[in-house]
């Protein structure tokens, strides 16, 4: 803080200060030091696959996988991606490729063919890792849907011409190779080999790529080096004040920056255990790791912690290990908030923001945070980080003023693979990373995010940030969960529409009520839809494009007159609504799930 404009006003940019240095080194030379310092503390824990390993015994299981990667010719700067569910072989492929230098590209487990097949020839995939299947999707009958060749015994594919290397987690077929005989594979040559590459890999090489946003078009895949991921990991955690001594319950999905991370770069950074609960979320199941595991930490979006307090059994789970975590991926409700650190024991929870692009946290709440600055704001920037809010020529607004988010440090990507045109979009000549959310910074460098810029209401005029309005609507002691967004409107440009989830039964006219002399009158929503779920992507966030598809669908369907007496009144009153009472959208479309989509809270 402390900076001011050509007038002397102060104006939005904050930097991080700490005393700590960032750390110079690749994320294999941070496995070796994790291997070194603890070698028989815990390291990944996986109940649900009977994995419990020390960090000497992760450190050599990585070691084996790396020299079976170089026995298959694979060198640095290959791409290998991985398409699979949370579990222990994800843990090793991701330790193992950074050994070797390789470049791990992470796709969505909800991903279908055409975006697999996107995904893997934009970044010029040499090998693949990949699951049987995981829920409803079939893994092994997609990849023989776009490449049959691998399966009949063939090493090349027509569609996916740089595919060689196909790695099964489960049953070697064809040209197929098995994950577990990979592993088995490499020779002392071939281990000489991966000890000779430590000293030739560099900090500020390319080691990730991860697809992000791909709702405006194909998904882009973010390029994050060693240096980026392994800071930002190592920072995260020290906000969380974790030490060897931890825990971590890891419920979020590893292909996604905040599991990878948060998850296993934080714990190799501070030496803590990984716990993976399962391979997707099932609220109960997380709560009974905890318990058994006696988690001190515990990661999810407020989705998550919400099925967790609201489940039958959540009374008779032991949580009392619990202390510490991060929340992130949308705003988390004040009761919600106070529930998680009196019932659930994480008292110095904190809330971390931040987006694929940027590694991926830029601002953190601390350990002692107050409610308001927990629930109403992100925190402050992360330390050696600077952000501003700037206008659209890209000058820092005054402060308690709107404008774009910019983001710039160690953490910011180098850019989006073969991608130079987006990339030039993004990141501008000074550095900064442009990140597409409205914020408002206050005196004390606090960050609260009002909206996407794409996300923002424009009704008859009327800038509207769906973030306020959500807000507001959580205070309703009946209303569980709520998503805001715009609908087309004839008249008025755009309406609001709300999906909301409530704990019990309510009368159409309630909201109106509650909304009445509260709120400005434009930002009462037209239209309402109860719901019992939400159309959710991989990484637990909200989709609202799915939503406002399906509500245009069903404005076009049944062609809604949009006469002038039906619009708000100018006494604050909300007049001529529209209420649709749907508890499960049944004809709800499927949605198309990204790495990272609106907002970019982690």
């Amino acid at each position: 803080m402390g900076a001011s404009g050509s007038d002397g006003k102060a104006i939005s940019y904050s930097c991080g200060i700490t005393h700590a240095p960032l750390r110079y080194e690749t994320i294999g030379r941070a496995l070796e030091r994790a291997a070194e310092a603890w070698p028989d503390g815990p390291a990944l824990v996986v109940p649900h696959q009977r994995v419990r390993w020390t960090w000497s015994e992760l450190a050599e299981k990585a070691d084996a996988l790396a020299a079976g990667f170089l026995s298959l010719d694979f060198r640095a700067g290959d791409r290998l991606a991985i398409w699979a569910p949370n579990c222990a072989e994800w843990v090793i492929v991701q330790l193992a490729a950074a050994k070797t230098g390789i470049i791990l590209v992470t796709i969505n487990p909800a991903y279908r063919a055409a975006e697999f097949e996107h995904a893997l020839n934009l970044s010029g995939c040499r090998g693949l890792v990949l699951a049987e299947r995981f829920k409803a999707s079939d893994y092994g009958a997609m990849l023989a849907e776009i490449a049959p060749e691998f399966a009949a015994g063939f090493s090349r594919s027509e569609r996916l011409p740089a595919l060689e290397v196909v790695i099964s987690l489960g049953h070697a077929k064809g040209a197929i190779l098995s994950f577990d005989a990979l592993i088995a594979r490499g020779g002392n040559a071939d281990r000489n080999a991966v000890a000779e590459l430590a000293q030739t890999l560099q900090p500020d090489d390319a080691i990730c790529i991860q697809f992000t946003s791909g709702t405006t078009g194909q998904p882009k895949g973010a390029t994050l080096s060693h240096f980026g991921l392994l800071n930002n990991g190592h920072l995260s955690g020290s906000l969380m004040d974790l030490t060897h001594a931890d825990r971590i319950c890891v419920p979020v999905p590893l292909f996604h920056c905040f599991g990878m991370v948060l998850g296993v770069l934080t714990a190799v950074s501070h030496g803590a255990a990984i716990v993976l609960p399962g391979e997707g979320f099932d609220p109960a199941e997380v709560m009974r790791v905890v318990e058994q595991e006696r988690c001190t930490a515990l990661y999810g979006v407020p989705t998550m912690f919400i099925a967790q307090l609201s489940h039958r059994d959540f009374a008779n789970y032991d949580l009392s290990s619990l202390r510490t975590g991060a929340m992130g991926g949308a705003p988390c409700p004040e009761d919600i908030m106070r529930r998680v650190m009196t019932d659930m024991h994480m008292k110095d929870i904190t809330i971390a923001f931040g987006m694929t692009e940027t590694s991926p946290v830029s601002f953190q709440t601390r350990a002692d945070a107050d409610i308001e600055t927990r629930t109403a704001t992100v925190g402050t920037v992360h330390p050696w980080v600077e952000a501003k809010v700037a206008d659209a020529k890209g000058r820092a607004v005054p402060l308690g003023d709107v404008g774009e988010l910019h983001i710039r440090g160690y953490n910011v990507m180098s850019g989006y693979w073969n991608d130079a045109d987006r990339t030039a979009e993004t990141i501008d000549a000074a550095g900064w990373m442009r990140t597409g959310d409205l914020a408002i910074m206050d005196e004390h460098g606090r960050c609260r995010i009002v909206g996407r810029s794409k996300d923002m209401i424009i009704r008859g005029g009327e800038n509207i940030y769906p973030i306020e309005v959500e807000n507001f609507l959580r205070t309703h002691p009946s209303i569980v969960d709520i998503a805001i967004f715009g609908v087309p409107d004839s008249l008025m440009g755009e309406e609001i529409c709300a999906w909301i989830k409530v704990s019990e039964h309510l009368a159409d006219d309630m909201i109106r009520e509650y909304c009445s002399g509260k709120i400005a009158h434009y930002k009462v929503p037209r239209y309402i839809r109860y719901v019992e779920d939400f159309p959710m992507t991989a990484s637990g966030k909200m989709h609202k494009p799915t939503m406002r598809e399906f509500e245009a669908s069903e404005r076009e369907k049944a062609n809604i007159a949009q006469a002038p007496n039906e619009t708000a009144s100018d006494d604050g009153q909300c007049c001529g609504q529209t209420f649709v009472r749907s508890p499960s959208a049944p004809d709800l479309p499927p949605h198309r799930a990204q790495a990272s989509t609106e907002p970019t809270e982690i």
